[in-house]
């Protein structure tokens, strides 16, 4: 989800809800901490330099239980973000989150109620120059047929 995305879901909801890919929701009286913009410039495994850059909120939970951010409280955070560390509407969100043991990395997504913190997985970016041969199609025994070709054997063709 973009930052324009979010700010465009949240003039339209009166509460505002966060979902771990659990099923299980952050509580209700977590604080944005940081709204940001994480610039990361790297190697890939092939020798490419690459340079990604996401929208970052940190979401926090304290024992202030009467709490609650109120989505346009939440979208005057972003504005200001946006004009103070000039981010791009267009960036991607990335969420952290305090895990029991370490701070989890999410994507963003929305189902129209919800935002839904989504598991981020690791890839390697290039598969063509870094020698791993690609993954060949697994057929169970049994379901394998034999190709069935034009070319006669006799003919001189094959």
């Amino acid at each position: 989800m973009k930052l324009s995305e979010i700010k465009n879901e949240l003039n339209k909801l009166s509460k505002i809800a966060f979902q771990l890919p659990n099923g299980d929701f952050v509580p209700n009286h977590f604080h944005v901490t940081e709204v940001g913009k994480i610039t990361k410039n790297f190697i890939d495994c092939g020798g490419k330099v690459r340079l990604e850059e996401v929208a970052n909120f940190q979401l926090w939970e304290a024992n202030d239980y009467d709490h609650q951010l109120h989505p346009e409280k939440l979208v005057h955070i972003i504005e200001l973000s946006e004009k103070q560390l000039q981010i791009s509407s267009d960036l991607e969100i990335e969420v952290e989150y305090q895990m029991k043991e370490t701070i989890g990395k999410f994507n963003l997504d929305f189902d129209g109620t919800n935002f839904l913190l989504t598991s981020k997985l690791t890839d390697c970016l290039a598969k063509d120059n870094c020698g791993i041969p690609a993954e060949k199609e697994k057929i169970k025994i049994g379901e394998w047929k034999e190709k069935v070709t034009s070319c006669n054997p006799n003919s001189g063709c094959c």
